[in-house]
């Protein structure tokens, strides 16, 4: 039996959890997991024992989808496969459980009666300006054996300290950690850098880079030499070269060997005329750091680049995960360092799901996205505008997301609490 017991819900509270396990191996604790969706990598590549078989569904998530991809949850058997996960805490024993994420991890933990430590990393006031927790979740969390409740950013802080009666703290966010940690950015040669990220969830992501790459072609001309604008895509390992030449190939962009200072030290590249995207696995914190600006259609990904005061261009993509409800709900919490074309830009041409369905994109809203990634590249450039918006972004960054260091708070105030708990304490 471990001294501690991770639980969370999702690819970003799995990221925030392995951050924060790693914190607490290095203090010598016992620390398992339990990911109570997907497959909970980040805890196998931090080292993390993962106590129950995992799965993983195509909608990448449990929760925040369209409908269909509810409907979708429920006919692959996702909800079933969570009860399943739940069933296995029966009889756990752990001092202290720490749960990460939203109500379901918060719910879980109330069930296996053992104190309890909570990161909120999915709620925000910063969407309504006061925060409506879903039943029971408030409930629960003025329970005694909740000890410490630690929220995303100040603002809810200091809104669920009103609500709850009780104390909640804003410690950081763990997941600004793996990017203060990017080092040297990726050698290019250009003017300026554009990142590419398209999601890690897959069959989501390939379609998502169908869509951005039919924008990057519409970028203006004086944008498009590999000198002037470097476009670096950071991908996840099931996003192959052979997936990436097929879906590119129809839209302009060939697969070719890199070669020369244009493109970096990237092997691969994708090319269209005087355009190279570079490819990159495993390197997504360089890419990030080393970024002017940034295209996204994620979700923890655009926070990180938010924490580090970078401007990101959302792309509104048709789901499961991120469909425009979600990119707006993003842009209330993430505040002005987000921007969007107006216009839904994509939908899957076959409705499908499967690898390898095309996406279609709507060329007036895409147009409009590229224009504004000009717009947006060419105030970073001014010399009086660029370096005042940059200022402000950091601000921004530093009040909605903290500075990095949150996985250590966090492991700190763990072992003070720990140091207090009696044996057997609930």
């Amino acid at each position: 039996m471990s001294q501690l017991l991770l639980l969370s819900n999702g690819h970003g509270e799995d990221l925030s959890g392995a951050l924060l396990g790693r914190q607490l191996l290095a203090q010598g604790l016992t620390v398992e997991a339990l990911p109570l969706v997907g497959h909970g990598h980040p805890y196998r590549q931090a080292g993390i024992p993962v106590i129950s078989r995992t799965r993983e569904f195509s909608t990448g998530g449990l929760g925040y989808t369209s409908l269909a991809g509810r409907i979708t949850e429920l006919r692959e058997g996702q909800y079933l496969d969570v009860l399943r996960r739940l069933l296995s805490l029966r009889g756990r024993r752990d001092r202290l459980i720490v749960a990460v994420g939203d109500l379901l991890p918060v719910l879980a933990a109330w069930l296996v009666r053992r104190p309890v430590v909570v990161y909120l990393v999915a709620y925000s006031s910063h969407y309504e300006g006061r925060l409506r927790l879903p039943w029971p979740c408030g409930w629960l969390l003025r329970r005694r054996r909740f000890r410490k409740v630690w929220s995303r950013d100040a603002l809810t802080a200091s809104d669920l300290s009103e609500q709850l009666g009780r104390p909640v703290e804003f410690l950081g966010n763990p997941f600004v950690d793996l990017v203060s940690e990017a080092g040297e950015p990726i050698p290019c040669g250009a003017a300026q850098t554009l990142a590419v990220l398209p999601g890690s969830r897959l069959p989501e992501a390939l379609r998502n880079l169908e869509l951005m790459l039919q924008l990057l072609a519409r970028l203006p001309s004086p944008l498009q030499p590999a000198r002037a604008l470097a476009l670096q895509a950071a991908l996840v390992g099931d996003l192959d070269a052979t997936t990436l030449g097929r879906i590119g190939a129809p839209l302009g962009w060939n697969l070719e060997q890199g070669r020369g200072p244009d493109d970096g030290n990237a092997a691969l590249v994708l090319a269209r005329g005087p355009q190279r995207l570079q490819l990159h696995w495993g390197r997504f914190a360089a890419v990030l750091g080393g970024s002017d600006l940034v295209l996204s259609m994620t979700g923890t990904a655009a926070e990180q680049a938010v924490g580090l005061g970078k401007p990101v261009l959302q792309l509104e993509g048709p789901g499961p995960q991120f469909t425009p409800g979600f990119a707006e709900a993003q842009r209330r919490l993430l505040g002005p360092g987000l921007s969007c074309a107006s216009g839904a830009v994509g939908n899957s041409a076959a409705g499908s799901s499967a690898v390898g369905s095309s996406a279609v994109g709507s060329a007036e809203a895409l147009q409009a996205g590229a224009d504004l990634a000009g717009d947006l590249l060419d105030r970073l450039a001014d010399p009086q505008r660029g370096p005042a918006w940059r200022r402000q972004l950091a601000a921004s960054g530093a009040e909605r997301i903290g500075s990095a260091g949150g996985s250590q708070r966090m492991a700190a105030a763990i072992m003070v609490l720990l140091s207090t708990l009696q044996p057997g304490a609930r």
